[in-house]
């Protein structure tokens, strides 16, 4: 019986050496206990036959921090560097750390967790971040901060700048037997951008006024960078007046306030308005432009039932054929040019629907006389003006620049000569320098000409084909019918 208990002992003893020596490998991990702290190095117990060993250049791998941290009875992770020793087991800790970054690594490479780090150097290539005790690449393609028309030198110093930086970045690639591992920055703020972009469209409402910067602009309108997300002004909501092009209100760059008009939470879109911040033209209408005085205006679209004249930005008033001229206008455009500028008398206003009706004919002859003869000697004083500012600005020695100036005012009794009769000044039609009736017998005889307005023969261009919200002047006032419609064009 003792030689039986003999012998399983024996064969216990011969099967624990072999587990000791067969189970530990060559770049397994084990976590182990520290049991001593030498000069000659750390011993570490594994719960083996056999203590593992970490020298003293391996120590000098880690960090200070970590280094310094180790004490007695610590328990940590060592890489199995050879077991061919007898009695110990070489381990590292160095070698350990670094693959547990590997697998922190693959860890965020599965979850796309975004995480910072510090830009510690560069190459030709791209950009050097630390990851643990690893060192991550970021490819030129993937750095924010670079685009491809530049030249190495301009790629290079832009390089250089980031060196210091700490940036957003996410894994993108993970190869341990290459020792690979590469991240991106532009993917890293694309999630940021959606994250920030969700938050800011939960906390934004309709009637907010927000500050925002022009980001871009296309036909159709403008967006505006609200800090992480875009809206869109359209052109109607950009002034009060009609724009044709973003171009005209705002520049790229340019910081705003915005106020917030609509919201598509599921589409991600806001609709933004500039104009609900600014005053309206027409409320103060009534005061600036009262029925009798005369105005100047430009002419900025004609149709067959009259012109369009532009007072200001975003105040339009309606000339209507029947007060461009004394004699029947069948085609305003015979009379009238896009572009030109006339002497005008108010002769309607209502605020509230924005309309204005003006009059060409009841403007006299010498009211014409004494507007053309005050433009063209402004224009006259403008140009003497700007020659002066030339000579003045011109270098020492120019002689040529008094011998402009005289030149120009030379020329200036020629752009003030008057013309020989009214009708060179305002219109073709002889009838326009006959003495107008009061300002009430012009718009009284203006029922006349809603009902031909009325009338108007097929394929002609209506007010309702205009989109301008004068498709029911053939049934109103005459008030009405000389008013100008609504600025908004379909």
């Amino acid at each position: 019986m003792e030689q039986q208990d003999a012998d399983f002992l024996q064969e216990m003893e011969q099967l624990l050496d072999q587990h000791d020596y067969a189970l530990p490998e060559v770049g397994d991990i084990r976590t182990g206990i520290i049991v001593s702290i030498t000069p000659q190095g750390v011993i570490v117990d594994l719960g083996l036959k056999r203590d593992g060993i970490v020298q003293p250049a391996d120590l000098d791998k880690l960090p200070a921090g970590e280094r310094e941290s180790m004490k007695v009875n610590d328990e940590i992770a060592v890489y199995i560097l050879s077991t061919d020793q007898p009695d110990s087991l070489y381990v590292s800790r160095h070698m350990a750390l670094l693959n547990q970054d590997w697998i922190r690594a693959e860890q965020m490479l599965e979850s796309q967790e975004i995480f910072e780090s510090e830009v510690v150097g560069y190459n030709r290539g791209g950009a050097l971040v630390d990851f643990g005790g690893l060192r991550g690449f970021i490819p030129s393609s993937h750095l924010s901060m670079l685009s491809a028309n530049l030249n190495d030198r301009q790629r290079q110093q832009r390089l250089s700048k980031l060196r210091g930086e700490i940036i957003p970045l996410r894994v993108i690639e993970v190869d341990r037997r290459q020792r690979r591992l590469v991240l991106s920055q532009r993917d890293a703020e694309k999630v940021w951008l959606e994250a920030r972009r969700k938050e800011l469209m939960s906390k934004i409402d309709v009637g907010s006024v927000l500050p925002g910067r022009v980001s871009g602009w296309r036909d159709f309108g403008a967006f505006v960078d609200l800090g992480g997300v875009d809206g869109l002004i359209h052109v109607s909501e950009l002034a009060w007046y009609r724009v044709n092009h973003p171009r005209e209100v705002v520049k790229i760059g340019e910081e705003l306030e915005v106020y917030v008009l609509k919201i598509d939470r599921e589409k991600g879109r806001i609709s933004l308005s500039r104009k609900k911040l600014l005053p309206n033209p027409w409320s103060l209408v009534e005061e600036n432009y009262p029925v009798g005085n005369l105005v100047e205006g430009k002419i900025i679209r004609i149709v067959d039932y009259g012109a369009f004249v532009e007072l200001e930005p975003g105040v339009e008033g309606l000339l209507h054929t029947s007060q461009i001229s004394r004699a029947t206008v069948n085609n305003p455009r015979e009379v009238v040019s896009e572009g030109e500028t006339h002497l005008l008398r108010v002769i309607s206003v209502d605020a509230k629907r924005e309309r204005i009706g003006l009059s060409l004919k009841a403007v006299t002859a010498r009211e014409q006389i004494d507007w053309m003869t005050q433009r063209e000697l402004a224009a006259a004083a403008a140009a003497a003006a700007a020659a002066e500012k030339q000579a003045e600005e011109a270098p020492a020695g120019a002689g040529e620049a008094p011998e402009a100036v005289e030149v120009m005012d030379t020329a200036a009794p020629e752009v003030v000569e008057l013309p020989e009769t009214v009708e060179a000044i305002s219109s073709p039609e002889p009838e326009v320098v006959e003495e107008p009736e009061t300002v009430e017998e012009v718009a009284d005889a203006a029922t006349v000409v809603a009902d031909d307005t009325a009338e108007e023969p097929a394929g002609s261009e209506s007010p309702a084909d205009t989109g301008t919200g004068a498709e029911d002047e053939a049934d109103t006032p005459a008030e009405d019918a000389v008013a100008s419609p609504e600025l908004d064009e379909s």
